[in-house]
């Protein structure tokens, strides 16, 4: 096969599936991981697909990508609820954990309601470093990088670089859509880059999304939703997907 036909390949598998991992697509094409990890780069850059962790995601007919809500309107949205899930998620935290936090506004609520007690916290959100400051007994520790003004986070090359560093036990993180097969996605690609890289360096992933985000695919894929071990979300979500979930996934869901 012709590099240019392996290519015509790739898209249209892609396009058909609407996301492919890189595994996959080597025993499809008979060609090693590494040949199409450089296949994706160079149809990424052409804009014929996206990449993604551990593959690529199809660009037919996403919407054209977004800019952040304001982190202002992100906490009165659905507040209450996010409120119910950060309370429910801050009992997964024991004394001595190491954690981290995103900048989601869920994020937030967990930080107002962790008590003080010895504990790391890793975070990329400056709103999640200032409301754990008076808590003399966490440990905070910030990423740096390039501020995204609208979500008062950090993000970029720097940002995600510095998660190289550590390991946590838990992540807590929230996203843009939850879509049962296309899986976890972001607004825009500097907050899917460094949630991919979030996931990667914990033991348990825990996603907060409240029921408005389910069957939702925004512009940037973050990662399948195998890769994700506990949702805590809101009693809104419909009975057929909480049963979808169940028959699909081994993930824990639990609703509050």
């Amino acid at each position: 096969m012709l590099v240019a036909e392996r290519y015509e390949k790739i898209v249209g598998l892609v396009n058909e599936r609407g996301s492919i991992r890189v595994t996959e697509l080597s025993e499809l094409c008979q060609v090693t991981e590494e040949t199409i990890r450089r296949d994706l780069d160079r149809l990424e850059q052409a804009g014929r697909l996206r990449r993604s962790h551990g593959g690529a995601v199809s660009v037919k007919d996403l919407p054209q990508q977004q800019p952040e809500i304001p982190y202002a309107e992100r906490e009165i949205t659905h507040a209450e609820e996010k409120k119910r899930i950060a309370q429910e998620a801050v009992k997964l935290i024991r004394p001595k954990d190491r954690i981290l936090l995103d900048a989601s506004s869920t994020a937030w609520y967990m930080a107002s309601y962790l008590p003080d007690f010895p504990l790391t916290v890793l975070t990329n959100s400056i709103k999640v470093a200032t409301e754990l400051s008076s808590k003399e007994r966490i440990e905070v520790i910030s990423t740096g990088g390039l501020l995204a003004q609208r979500s008062l986070s950090f993000v970029g090359p720097l940002a995600e670089r510095s998660l190289d560093l550590y390991h946590v036990d838990k992540v807590f993180l929230s996203c843009k859509g939850v879509h049962l097969d296309r899986g976890i996605s972001e607004s825009n690609e500097l907050q899917a880059r460094i949630k991919q890289k979030m996931i990667g360096m914990a033991d348990e992933v825990v996603l907060l999304a409240d029921a408005s985000k389910f069957g939702v695919q925004a512009f940037t894929h973050v990662a399948d939703i195998s890769e994700i071990n506990r949702i805590i979300t809101d009693q809104r979500l419909p009975q057929d997907t909480r049963l979808q979930l169940a028959d699909r996934t081994s993930i824990s869901v639990l609703t509050v």
